[in-house]
């Protein structure tokens, strides 16, 4: 695993997500107050931007069309519907208020 440092985390305010683009993908980062966690910022149903959505609890809900996905599973939460793709999630951790992204190598070469 290859951690890649990303911001402050006084930059991520609670309950906000940012957008982070890597790679030539864009990811989704979020304080949920307590801890951080980041997934691919694409909604699988319309493509809607996951870090514009409203958090509440542990999900995100999409700025589109109103869309629920878990922020630690990647699963749709609303509508149920066990046909939709889920989305990409990646481990997130703290060291020294840094917060870092985990990528497998082949994901951060690509």
């Amino acid at each position: 695993m290859n951690w890649i440092r990303i911001t402050e985390t006084t930059n991520l305010p609670p309950r906000e997500g940012r957008t982070l683009d890597l790679n030539g993908r864009s990811l989704a980062l979020f304080n949920l107050g307590d801890r951080y966690v980041a997934i691919d910022n694409r909604c699988p149903h319309k493509g809607g931007p996951l870090a514009d959505g409203i958090v509440g609890g542990t999900t995100v809900t999409c700025p589109l069309h109103n869309w629920r996905v878990c922020l630690e599973s990647g699963s749709v939460t609303k509508p149920c519907d066990s046909g939709v793709p889920l989305v990409r999630t990646y481990p997130v951790k703290v060291e020294d208020g840094i917060l870092l992204l985990g990528l497998e190598e082949a994901q951060a070469a690509a």
